[in-house]
């Protein structure tokens, strides 16, 4: 359930009513917000002078369900805003790592070129080797500081683990959290500390409601800026790298509040069908799409194979947006 309580409430009487709720509380801006555990459907007797709005909730998924605000989130991204009545979805791209100054200058350059306002580079690789390239860390997130400064970039990269969290919340704008990290509390609870965008990818064998739960720990923090992303899920297919659930993002939009991004790269896995795949994920209506390109993915520190050449992406582009133009977008 969550609680609204009255403007002129009293600290003493909203603390006694988080605690005698088993609360987590925190405040929006215009309200005291009470969130109990779902298993209460209605508010304690003796609470009622004090109480302005309260909804029960079916399940945990509650600050982040349409149950709760009907319409999606409106969240800036740097310039550009993406939810809310906006209809505007955002192209977030770059290479999979930050591997050099020449690297991600030459990117940005071209992302520059076709009015990609939002770029996006790993620094703390989250790898299944401990022999595979693992970034360049705090010098990567320098890199791509320099990449904002020169070119005005709104910059997205991934937490690994909680050790370097704050230095990502201090170099990036959307602080991208990773399928292989998006049950890591110490990072969510960081998250929920700043007021940044923050992009949780799903987890490759994380149900829906797992998934919505786990921006639930950013949102009761006191961070509304939540934005979901869908990477593919591990299915028993073994032909391409995962299954981009296309039906479990009709559901997020239809149950929650919090924009939805794609990531059609990590769900194949291979470049030859990410075009497609964007086709398929813009004629949703989604809010964003992120995708991997690399000045030359032949020599690609990580993700070689799924990540696009400038002129492949470039066609992407448009491609995508007549696709756009016809469910009523705007690419931004």
């Amino acid at each position: 359930m969550i609680i609204h309580t009255k403007p002129n409430a009293s600290d003493t009487d909203v603390n006694r009513l988080a605690k005698e709720t088993e609360s987590i509380l925190f405040h929006n801006g215009e309200h005291n917000v009470l969130v109990t555990p779902s298993k209460m459907q209605s508010p304690p007797d003796g609470f009622s002078e004090i109480i302005d709005q309260s909804w029960p909730m079916a399940s945990d998924i509650q600050l982040g369900s349409k149950s709760y605000l009907n319409q999606t989130r409106e969240i800036k991204l740097g310039s550009v805003s993406i939810g809310g009545n906006t209809k505007n979805t955002i192209v977030i791209a770059g290479p999979c790592s930050v591997e050099s100054n020449s690297q991600i200058k030459q990117s940005a350059e071209f992302m520059q070129k076709l009015g990609i306002t939002a770029l996006r580079g790993g620094c703390y690789k989250p790898r299944t080797s401990p022999y595979s390239f693992q970034g360049l860390g705090l010098e990567g997130l320098k890199l791509l500081s320099k990449m904002r400064a020169e070119f005005g970039f709104t910059i997205v990269s991934e937490v690994r683990d909680a050790t370097h969290v704050d230095h990502v919340i201090e170099h990036a704008d959307v602080i991208q959290v990773g399928a292989k990290s998006m049950y890591d509390h110490g990072i969510l609870r960081a998250c929920a500390k700043t007021q940044k965008p923050i992009l949780i990818k799903r987890g490759f064998g994380t149900t829906l409601q797992e998934f919505a739960q786990a921006a639930e720990f950013v949102l009761s923090g006191g961070n509304p800026n939540v934005i979901l992303c869908e990477r593919g899920i591990r299915t028993f297919e073994t032909k391409t790298r995962f299954t981009l659930d296309l039906c479990g993002v009709a559901w997020l939009k239809e149950n929650t509040n919090l924009p939805i991004i794609l990531d059609p790269s990590h769900a194949l896995g291979y470049r030859y069908g990410i075009s497609d795949l964007s086709k398929a994920c813009v004629a949703m209506g989604i809010d964003g799409l992120l995708v991997e390109v690399h000045p030359d993915p032949s020599v690609a520190k990580s993700d070689a194979a799924q990540q696009l050449r400038h002129d492949q992406f470039a066609k992407l582009i448009k491609d995508i947006k007549p696709v756009a133009t016809a469910v009523g977008r705007n690419m931004v």
